[in-house]
């Protein structure tokens, strides 16, 4: 019973497709898992790219796994800001009108049209977790931070149901700051 969410920040990243990975880092290149996350299948692979914006780069960004249909980058509004682009918060896999960037990888550069968003605060959830705590998928609820010094709560969360999911709740690093979170420590519950 999710009475007690874990809650994670889900710090900067790309989610690539396969064309893009190709140019990136060579064709029929494969990604190397380094650790496994808390969402079943899904993993941090060795691999890092850097991110170009009109004023300034980001360095390191960890590439996440499996291949996904289209490439996303996801970062904070404090990055946004840096390297001088406007992402919308949006749900993931939501690009469509979203902002543009470059993608630098060791062997080739990808132009992002769109792709680079602020990831909405939501939280996964299992179809038996959701239906213990009453939420429907797509439901916005509001999420206690129970267990930092800055009693936060957190409205506008997405519930995200799936029973490939595992119960956690995802804020972003700026978010994640501001309430104290120590990620995968922090717990939280839905009011």
């Amino acid at each position: 019973m999710p009475n007690r969410i874990i809650v994670e920040v889900s710090a900067r990243h790309v989610h690539l497709c396969r064309k893009d990975l190709d140019v990136l880092f060579g064709e029929g290149y494969e990604l190397t898992p380094e650790k496994p996350l808390s969402q079943p299948g899904e993993f941090v692979s060795t691999e890092r790219l850097s991110i170009a914006g009109p004023r300034e780069m980001l360095h390191n960004v960890a590439i996440l796994g499996p291949l996904r249909p289209k490439t996303q980058v996801e970062i904070t509004l404090t990055e946004a800001r840096k390297i001088g682009v406007k992402p919308p918060i949006r749900e993931s896999g939501h690009l469509e009108g979203s902002a543009s960037c470059r993608l630098i990888g060791p062997k080739g550069e990808v132009e992002l049209e769109e792709g680079v968003i602020v990831a909405k605060r939501h939280l996964h959830l299992s179809e038996k977790d959701a239906l213990e705590l009453g939420v429907k998928n797509g439901d916005i609820v509001s999420v206690k931070i129970n267990s930092t010094e800055r009693g936060t709560v957190f409205g506008d969360v997405v519930a995200r149901v799936s029973d490939k999911y595992a119960c956690t709740m995802h804020l972003d690093t700026d978010e994640g700051n501001a309430a104290g979170v120590l990620s995968g420590i922090t717990t939280g519950e839905i009011l």
